[in-house]
């Protein structure tokens, strides 16, 4: 269905900007050094997004405001995932940022303009609403970065954030205004029919090109990852849990629209690119892990391995691949989220653990969150009956029934070197010698967030359709 104007369609997103208003002024006023009334309004912002994006489930597809919009129930799905892992994220950094001079309003107002900037991103029907969405995101996420203005390390991560982000977006946008030239149009529609009826062109391949770059620069896949290791360590840990998580689902919703929408007649040629980074990718990012004793750098290349196989996922082009790939970037926001909570976890008043070693005696001094943290990690590994097992295995499945054999095998061959950095985890919470216990944060709503998080990832991993059906259906909705 196609309406020119429906601002019904937009609700959530105007909800959203006038919550942020009120949220502006209301901090504005606050006397409380805590920032308790901002933090409840942001949490129930994001509480009331998610009740009106639920009660979308099942609509139909709708194209409106010219064809630069559209609501259907991919973008639906992705949004109550981005506002149910920024609302954990959030009770994350309560307790972080509190003792380190980042409880000010600007950081609830970021975190609430980068979900703006996602919710556009998913929903985005043309070439420019995507690239704008982007922006906000990306401005959004640089400043949250540059919060912590005391400390240089988090400077430099700022900088490196804002020089790589944008030479990403300038890839995007050189890509778009080449594909424009082509097809003489920003909406998808309107470049997918032109080159479904047409070849691509040498200026419209070399538009793709720039795009897929651009992609691979904001996953931070290899060989664009230069810059993603510097800024998850020098970020401060609570924001680069929300960088780590949120976004990339929003970077999966817009790969759906400009890849899969966009050119969807010309699969072969942006695949066999997607599967080289991919491939680079887990090599790289599950080696470089091992040699890792920075817990947040560990992550870091991880992070990398998973955004390979997420990538994997993406190739052989078919909506059942496309809804494997949309369920494992799901799970690995929430598993990564789980992770970073850990060193926000073991960050202090005091000390701020985030060695590997920092860990030992864990196991015997506080067995419950040595529990927890051992089923991030084996759920990580993709280890059974752990959720991030299913995803994993999906993705494999997909390959091997769309004939990539070869790439499959080496996949899984390198998921078995992931197996030893994050058992050597497990190991040092378990048997490795302690001089004295480490300290962990006495914030309660961190214990509840870390406890919620790490038990959904037993529970949604003994019933692993409860997320995927949705991705199944998100996709046999697209038409």
């Amino acid at each position: 269905m196609n309406e020119s104007m429906n601002f019904s369609l937009i609700t959530s997103e105007i909800f959203l900007l006038c919550a942020l208003c009120v949220i502006m002024i209301v901090d504005l006023f606050q006397r409380d050094k805590e920032r308790v009334l901002t933090f409840t309004l942001t949490q129930a912002s994001l509480i009331v997004l998610f009740v009106l994006g639920f009660n979308s489930l099942g609509a139909e597809r709708i194209i409106s405001f010219d064809g630069h919009w559209v609501t259907d129930e991919l973008a639906t799905v992705l949004k109550l995932s981005i506002y149910a892992i920024t609302f954990l994220a959030l009770f994350y950094a309560r307790s972080f940022i509190s003792h380190r001079n980042l409880m000010r309003g600007e950081y609830y107002l970021l975190t609430l303009f980068s979900v703006l900037g996602m919710m556009i991103m998913v929903s985005a029907n043309s070439f420019l609403v995507v690239y704008l969405g982007l922006e906000l995101l990306s401005l959004s996420l640089y400043a949250l970065v540059a919060l912590q203005r005391d400390s240089s390390v988090a400077s430099e991560s700022a900088v490196k954030y804002f020089v790589m982000g944008g030479l990403a977006s300038g890839f995007i946008l050189y890509g778009v205004s080449l594909i424009y030239g082509a097809t003489g149009s920003l909406l998808i529609a309107d470049v997918a029919k032109h080159f479904s009826e047409n070849s691509i062109g040498l200026v419209g391949q070399f538009g793709l090109v720039f795009i897929v770059i651009g992609l691979s620069f904001k996953f931070g896949a290899v060989p664009f990852h230069m810059w993603l290791p510097d800024i998850y360590h020098g970020a401060p840990s609570s924001i680069t849990a929300f960088i780590a998580s949120v976004p990339k689902i929003a970077a999966f919703g817009m790969t759906m629209r400009l890849l899969s929408e966009a050119f969807g007649q010309s699969i072969s040629q942006w695949a066999s690119m997607i599967l080289i980074v991919a491939l680079l990718s887990v090599i790289l990012g599950n080696v470089i892990a091992v040699s890792q004793n920075n817990l947040k750098r560990l992550l870091a290349y991880s992070a990398i391995a998973h955004i390979g196989y997420f990538l994997l996922g993406v190739v052989p082009g078919t909506q059942e691949s496309f809804s494997a790939a949309m369920y494992y970037i799901i799970v690995y926001a929430l598993m990564t989220l789980a992770g970073f909570g850990i060193v926000i976890f073991m960050s202090s008043e005091n000390k701020e653990y985030q060695k590997v070693t920092d860990l030992r005696g864990l196991g015997r001094y506080h067995p419950w969150y040595a529990l927890l943290f051992s089923i991030v990690m084996i759920s990580m590994a993709g280890i059974p009956p752990f959720i991030g097992f299913w995803p994993k295995l999906e993705i494999f499945r997909n390959l091997i029934i769309n004939g990539y054999v070869v790439e499959a095998i080496v996949a899984i061959a390198f998921s078995v070197v992931g197996l030893f950095y994050y058992l050597r985890v497990v190991k040092e919470m378990y048997f490795a010698e302690a001089v004295d216990a480490p300290e962990i944060s006495s914030s309660r709503s961190l214990k509840i967030a870390i406890s919620v998080n790490c038990l959904l990832l037993l529970f949604l991993g003994l019933l692993p359709d409860s997320i995927y059906q949705y991705c199944l259906t998100a996709f046999n909705l697209m038409g």
